[in-house]
This record gives C-alpha cells, structure tokens and sequence, in this order.
C-alpha cells in the first residue's frame, strides 16, 4: 500500500534526506581530514622512537584508528543509503536480464 503525501509532506521527507546525505558526507570528510593528521603524527612519533621512514610507514598500529572509525563510517553509509547502496534496482534488472539472455529464460 503506497502512502499519499502532500507537496509539504514530500518536500520535508525530501529535505531530512538530503540532510542525511550531507551529514554523511561531512563526517566522511572529517574521518580522511583527522586520520591523516593522526597518521602523520604517529608516523612521526615513531621516527623520533628510532624507526626509519618506511617502517613508521608500514606499522600496522598507525593505522588501527581508520579501521575503527571506518566501521562506524560503514554503518552510517548503510543507515543513510540503506542497502541499495550495493544493490538497488538497475542491478537487479540487469541481472535479471543477463540470466535470461544467458540461461535462455525466454518465452
């Protein structure tokens, strides 16, 4: 059963929406913005401790912080896109359209 809306009723949904998006995309913004930073301040951390460029470089630690803070980056992209991200509807017809073509499906 499909919903009737108003114009203000769809322009409010419409606005939260993009809202949502933008949110999304700010907080993507400041996770590369301070994991850099972060990045480069352990990195020099360690080059101070001794370590040569390449091994401050390649220290897993370093990058611990990107690996967190991108699974919650991860699931505010699912919550604001929803699972379409991956899978929306020109992929299903698609692959429906490729099985058919491929398996010989048609009438």
């Amino acid at each position: 059963m499909e919903k009737e809306f108003s114009k203000e009723q769809k322009y409010v949904l419409a606005r939260k929406r993009v809202e949502k998006i933008a949110k999304f995309y700010k907080h993507l913004a400041i996770y590369i913005v301070v994991n850099i930073f972060l990045s480069c301040i352990f990195i020099a951390g360690d080059m101070n401790d001794g370590d040569s460029l390449t091994q401050a470089i390649f220290y897993n630690n370093n990058y611990k912080i990107w690996f967190y803070w991108g699974i919650g980056i991860i699931f505010q992209a699912l919550n604001t896109f929803g699972l379409n991200l991956f899978f929306n509807k020109d992929w299903e017809e698609r692959k429906v359209k490729e099985y058919m073509n491929k398996n010989d499906y048609r009438n």
